[in-house]
C-alpha cells in the first residue's frame, strides 16, 4: 500500500485525526501518474466470467476501450476515497485533474462514479465538459454513468449538444434514454436547423433525442 500513500506498517484509519498522518498527496498523485510505466497501456481483455460479472452489475459497457493504466488510476481513486476526509479527497481529485496529462483526467474522470461522496464533484465534472480535448469530454460524456446520475437537466443537456457537436455518437451516452426530455428534443433541432442553415448536414443520430423515438422502439413489432 506504499504506493498510494500509506506508510509501511501503518493502517488507514477513518478517524479526522489520523488521514493527515496516513496519506501523502504528493506520493499518491506521483504513483497515479507512475501507473502507465508501472501497468502499461495495454488494452483490458476481460476474461469470459469478468465480463458475465460486469454484465449482470450493468456495468460492462462502462469499461469498454478502458486499457491497463487506466483500470489502476480508477481503481486507486475509488480506494482511497474511501478512507479520506471530503476536503481531502476534493483536494486531491482537484489537484489531480489540474496537473494531470490527458490520459490521467480520463481516468479521473471515470472514477467519478465510484468515489465516495461522488455527487459533490459535479463541478468538476460540468468543468470538464467544456473542454475541447475530444478523449477528455469523451471520458465524462460517454460510457460514464456520472453525467445522467448527477446533472441538473441544463448541463445535462448542453453535454448532449456539445457531443453532437463534437461528432460523438449519442448512443454512447449512459443514461441517455432516461434524461431525453421535450426540452433537450427542442434544443437539439435548433441544433439541427442552424448546421442545415449554414449549409452543414444534422447528426444522423439526432432521432435520439426525440420523445417519440423510445415510444416508437417500444411499441416496435419484433420481426
Amino acid at each position: 500500500m506504499t504506493g498510494i500513500g500509506v506508510r509501511r506498517g501503518e493502517v488507514p484509519d477513518a478517524g479526522a485525526n489520523e488521514l493527515s498522518t496516513w496519506f501523502d498527496r504528493d506520493r499518491f498523485l506521483s504513483t497515479f501518474t507512475a501507473a502507465a510505466r508501472v501497468l502499461g497501456k495495454a488494452p483490458l481483455e476481460l476474461h469470459a466470467d469478468e465480463r458475465d460479472a460486469l454484465e449482470a452489475a450493468g456495468a460492462a459497457r462502462s469499461v469498454d476501450g478502458w486499457r491497463l493504466d487506466e483500470l489502476g488510476r480508477v481503481t486507486m481513486l475509488a480506494l482511497v476515497s474511501r478512507r479520506l476526509l471530503a476536503t481531502e479527497l476534493e483536494l486531491l481529485l482537484s489537484t489531480g485533474y489540474q496537473q494531470g496529462d490527458s490520459r490521467e483526467r480520463q481516468a479521473l474522470l471515470r472514477a467519478l462514479p465510484l468515489v465516495t461522496g461522488a455527487e459533490r464533484f459535479l463541478p468538476l465534472a460540468v468543468d470538464a465538459c467544456r473542454t475541447n480535448e475530444l478523449p477528455v469530454f469523451e471520458a465524462i460524456a460517454c460510457e460514464n454513468r456520472y453525467p445522467a446520475a448527477y446533472f441538473p437537466e441544463l448541463n445535462f443537456n448542453q453535454m448532449v449538444l456539445k457531443a453532437m457537436f463534437m461528432g460523438v455518437s449519442l448512443a454512447r451516452i449512459a443514461g441517455l434514454e432516461q434524461r431525453r426530455s421535450s426540452e433537450l428534443a427542442r434544443m437539439a433541432d435548433d441544433f439541427a436547423n442552424e448546421r442545415r442553415a449554414a449549409g452543414r448536414s444534422a447528426p444522423a443520430d439526432i432521432g435520439l433525442l426525440s420523445p417519440e423515438h423510445e415510444h416508437e422502439r417500444a411499441t416496435r413489432i419484433p420481426e
